[in-house]
């Protein structure tokens, strides 16, 4: 469920940094500047003619291939998973990232630099607030090629755990958990990136980790090291003294965190979730989770908010006192119980109405219509929503009781779910064209628990009383 919540932010000033790209090996340039309120996230690769912007979002991922690329026109920007992470945990909505080449920086193989240099240029809260996806029921993705699974359930707060489990005896299971973004700094920023021996000399095979050393990445042992291992190691990072020690990490690099690759993991998972483009409020759950699967997940997020906003859900506050209650509704609408569907009217104006209807087993009908399993008639749903359809109609009459409402057309009906008793009906329409002509054009909708069962396209003919055809 979208929600707007606190202000969004910005960075207070201008400020940039220098490093290397981990896989292309090139030096680049990073200005970070201030943006606009929704902005969101944008790079912007100056060193083309034309600069290309590409905004990191879901839809413009390129590659999953051990780092996170975004590409836009043809121009792409690598590895910017650990940058992502670092504006998730200080909660920075709006940022432009000018650079030079086309990968992000490497730094130490972490977040930490990137923390350092926002927490420095400062940060400024802006004018308009923050939309949050709420999670309000499981949404789940896995890959039973490798066995990885991630889910993110209902939660008051966001929060996010991991285990990695690789299957080696020098790197083992590993946990990691982040209580709350507020302590990525602390608790997340500083693991580093991590690879095996065999996966770096296959990287250093296909021309990747040009800008890779020992200072920016962990390597684990997980295979003896031959003669011939050892020459294309020192050549590849200038160093002739290396050698395993006791805790299998190549040239003795100590461990910030003993389960140091589980926290980087849960790094990673963050900064590629950050391609949602908008933060997520619910507990995140991992297994073995992966540049690849963890874009999936954000792709059936983002899903999901696309839909939710093509739809407009309706966001109900039960506890607030309703515009209109059953015997208001009855003051402007001819129907009369049994026959009148809807209860209360939360929302209304010239252009959309948002109604409920509560649907209880005592409803006279369910006697007759599948009584052992009771369902709410199909035809009883779309009057329920034509009649709130009508409060909208004649919502733009000076005097409603004077005036009926008749179906004209209904088309593009389709009944998606079952409404069963217990269920709480939303009625959401608006009009698709100003009432003309006695003729009122409207897009209609019922939403139960969050999804729609029932839409449609209902065409009404609104008549004087004195005028109302005689059958």
């Amino acid at each position: 469920m979208l929600q707007k919540t606190v202000p969004q932010q910005t960075l207070a000033n201008q400020i940039k940094i220098t490093g290397k790209g981990l896989h292309t090996g090139h030096d680049v340039n990073m200005t970070f500047k201030p943006a606009p309120v929704n902005t969101g996230i944008v790079f912007v690769r100056v060193d083309l003619d034309p600069v290309v912007e590409i905004p990191a979002h879901i839809k413009y991922l390129a590659d999953t291939n051990r780092r996170t690329t975004i590409a836009k026109d043809g121009a792409y920007v690598n590895t910017v998973e650990h940058l992502m992470a670092s504006l998730v945990g200080l909660s920075i909505d709006n940022c432009i990232i000018e650079l030079d080449a086309p990968e992000v920086a490497i730094m130490e193989g972490s977040s930490q630099s990137f923390v350092n240099l926002l927490k420095k240029s400062g940060i400024e809260i802006q004018n308009e607030p923050r939309e949050e996806y709420i999670i309000t029921e499981p949404i789940e993705f896995s890959d039973h090629k490798t066995g990885s699974e991630i889910i993110i359930l209902p939660s008051d707060t966001t929060s996010i755990s991991v285990m990695v489990d690789f299957g080696t005896t020098v790197l083992g299971t590993q946990n990691a958990r982040l209580e709350r973004i507020e302590d990525f700094g602390s608790d997340i920023a500083s693991a580093r990136t991590f690879c095996f021996l065999h996966e770096l000399e296959e990287m250093l095979d296909k021309n990747l980790i040009k800008g890779g050393d020992l200072n920016n990445a962990i390597v684990y042992v997980d295979k003896a090291l031959t003669e011939n291992n050892l020459k294309k190691l020192h050549k590849v990072f200038g160093k002739s003294d290396l050698q395993v020690k006791p805790n299998g990490i190549l040239n003795n690099l100590t461990l910030h965190y003993p389960n140091e690759a589980a926290r980087h993991k849960l790094l990673d998972l963050l900064g590629d979730l950050a391609l949602i483009g908008i933060p997520l409020r619910g507990k995140i759950i991992a297994s073995k989770p992966g540049h690849h699967i963890n874009t999936k997940f954000a792709e059936k997020i983002a899903n999901s908010i696309r839909i939710e906003r093509r739809l407009k859900i309706p966001k109900i506050n039960f506890d607030t006192k309703p515009l209109m209650d059953v015997n208001q509704i009855m003051e402007m609408l001819p129907h009369r119980p049994p026959f009148l569907f809807v209860d209360k009217i939360l929302e209304l104006s010239s252009q959309h109405v948002v109604g409920v209807k509560n649907v209880t087993i005592n409803e006279y009908f369910f006697e007759g219509h599948f009584p052992g399993a009771p369902v709410l008639p199909g035809v009883l749903q779309i009057e329920g929503m034509a009649q709130a359809g009508g409060v909208l109609v004649m919502n733009n009459y000076e005097n409603p009781q004077e005036y009926l409402t008749f179906f004209a057309k209904i088309e593009s009906a389709r009944f998606k779910r079952p409404v069963f008793p217990g269920d709480t009906m939303i009625f959401s329409l608006e009009l698709v064209r100003p009432i003309r002509g006695g003729i009122s054009h409207m897009n209609g909708r019922i939403f139960v628990n969050g999804k729609v069962t029932t839409e449609a396209e209902l065409l009404a003919k609104i008549v004087h009383r004195n005028q109302a055809p005689i059958t």
